[in-house]
């Protein structure tokens, strides 16, 4: 991994990270303002706002990153692609505001939505325009390069979010608080990101003429494939929502929303990922380098796995725990579609970054075709699972619906052109995650208070998977320090000295399955017995 790569990687991940601690912390609050009812007709007009701006934006953000990241011989290349997205931009902003005042005047929202929520869409209506010039600046600038700029604004729009709508809500103004929460948000975090770009490109290139050469037929393509894409990805994220709200009450609809927020912790790494390799593998799809792809999507599988395994196996155990306390006793029914989810959150993680590379070569039929799919299991899954089963159907159907993205995108990369299992070692990062389950199951049924449980399990837990992966061959001894060492000074050259002394730790006799399996196991039993020894000896043991 090159070290500009691994710096957007850096800049994303370290901005998402700060993002979710603060989505930790006034989550459970704006839960408990709005109560389960209010929090339910919240999710529901956010999956419709999400669904509504994949034909307003979506072809756009994808667009002119990608586009802006490849290395064209067009004169004043840059210019084009910039002025011709926010054209795009204002046409579809101005098209959009339009269209959901007319539903919403015309009686359209209220047949569809309800009388008592159709009032929201005028609200949302002004949340298009400063949503899309939000997503316009803070793509343009990861199509510079630019994610020191581009993923702070991130952190603007989720602070300032959380300024406006934690105290709206707590003051009685309910989900209107919420959503000027999100209107003030974005449109700060537009001002300053348009200001930004026009810093590197006047935003006067809206009115400059591209050449004949410039490729307007090939990048509305790429945007209409791009809008299909991300209309199937959002129908995983909102069609159990949308479907679960004609069924069940909004309190249902609030529960099964807090377990999918609690489930989709395990993606804040592959969306990061996804995020920078869009753009950043379009240059390596433009030369041509193949074998450098194949490997970068293949260790990126690997270690998605390894992360978001051990996560998994973390909440499952901590999940009894963890809701109660973050979201109050209100929440406890969102439990058990938790664990549902989670098997599917794990196949999602793996999928997005495949995914991204896919969309990086710009050849989006065959990761359209696999997403299509995925969305038609969801779909129709759901169609035969909510009605009877509830919360708990949508939670079945979604995990399959989720898991099964990985498979699909899997073959989506086959026929695209890398293979994204070369370097995975799924089965050996599969028996890691077993031989930590035990352990961790075992620790969190051990520790009776539950504050200690969440402050003990996660690092206790890390470490051990950390030394079952190496055991099995899951992780190379100088493979963590070979992805610090492209991270910035001082991590960086520290971790690339260390890197060297111990390369040559790894020479030695290849690795037994059956020897490791014996040892692994025994080992797994070993902390066990000592995570109950010392912390709890009268503890029940519950193990998976």
């Amino acid at each position: 991994m090159n070290r500009s790569l691994a710096s957007g990687i850096f800049s994303v991940v370290s901005a998402k990270i700060v993002v979710l601690i603060v989505t930790a912390v006034s989550t459970p609050l704006l839960y408990r303002f709005l109560g389960a009812s209010a929090y339910g007709d919240y999710a529901v007009l956010l999956s419709v706002f999400a669904i509504y701006m994949i034909f307003v934006s979506s072809g756009i953000t994808d667009g002119v990153r990608k586009y802006l990241a490849e290395d064209r011989s067009v004169a004043n290349w840059q210019e084009h692609v910039v002025g011709f997205y926010l054209r795009l931009a204002i046409w579809l902003a101005a098209i959009g505001i339009l269209v959901m005042v007319a539903a919403t005047e015309f009686g359209y929202v209220s047949v569809a939505f309800g009388e008592e929520r159709a009032v929201y869409f005028y609200i949302l209506a002004i949340l298009v325009v400063t949503a899309q010039f939000r997503d316009y600046a803070r793509k343009t600038l990861m199509g510079f390069g630019l994610e020191r700029y581009s993923e702070p604004l991130k952190i603007l729009d989720k602070v300032g979010f959380v300024v406006v709508a934690i105290p709206l809500t707590y003051v009685g103004f309910g989900v209107v608080g919420a959503l000027l929460g999100h209107i003030v948000a974005s449109a700060l975090v537009a001002v300053v990101g348009l200001a930004l770009v026009h810093s590197r490109i006047s935003l006067l290139s809206v009115f400059s003429t591209p050449t004949e050469r410039f490729p307007r037929t090939q990048m509305l393509t790429f945007n209409s494939m791009s809008i299909v894409l991300v209309f199937l990805l959002m129908s995983l994220y909102h069609v159990d929502i949308l479907m679960l709200q004609q069924f069940r009450e909004s309190s249902d609809v609030g529960n099964y929303r807090a377990a999918l927020q609690i489930a989709e912790f395990l993606w804040f790494v592959p969306l990061a990922l996804q995020t920078v390799f869009v753009h950043s593998t379009s240059e390596l799809w433009s030369r041509n380098r193949t074998r450098e792809i194949t490997d970068l999507a293949s260790r990126t599988t690997r270690y998605t796995f390894l992360l978001t395994g051990v996560m998994a196996v973390g909440l499952a155990a901590l999940a009894d725990v963890a809701i109660p306390l973050y979201f109050g006793a209100e929440a406890e029914p969102a439990i058990d579609p938790l664990l549902l989810l989670l098997p599917g959150a794990l196949g999602f993680a793996l999928a997005r970054p495949v995914l991204a590379v896919s969309q990086g070569n710009g050849t989006l039929r065959y990761p359209v075709a696999a997403t299509g799919v995925a969305a038609g299991v969801n779909v129709v899954l759901n169609v035969l699972l909510i009605p009877s089963y509830g919360m708990h159907g949508a939670a079945i159907a979604t995990s399959i619906g989720y898991g099964s993205m990985f498979v699909l995108h899997c073959w989506s990369a086959r026929q695209v052109g890398f293979d994204p299992l070369a370097d995975a070692r799924l089965a050996r990062a599969t028996l890691a995650t077993i031989l930590t389950a035990v352990p961790i199951f075992a620790l969190t049924a051990t520790i009776s208070n539950p504050w200690l449980a969440l402050l003990v399990v996660p690092p206790v837990g890390f470490v051990l998977y950390l030394g079952f992966a190496l055991l099995v061959g899951a992780l190379d001894l100088t493979e963590p320090l070979e992805i610090l060492s492209a991270f910035p000074d001082p991590v960086g050259s520290s971790a690339s000295t260390l890197q060297t002394r111990l390369a040559g730790l790894e020479s030695g006799p290849p690795r037994n399955w059956f020897q490791l399996l014996l040892v692994g196991a025994g080992l797994s039993l070993f902390a066990s017995g000592l995570a109950v020894g010392v912390l709890g000896i009268d503890a029940p043991v519950v193990l998976p």
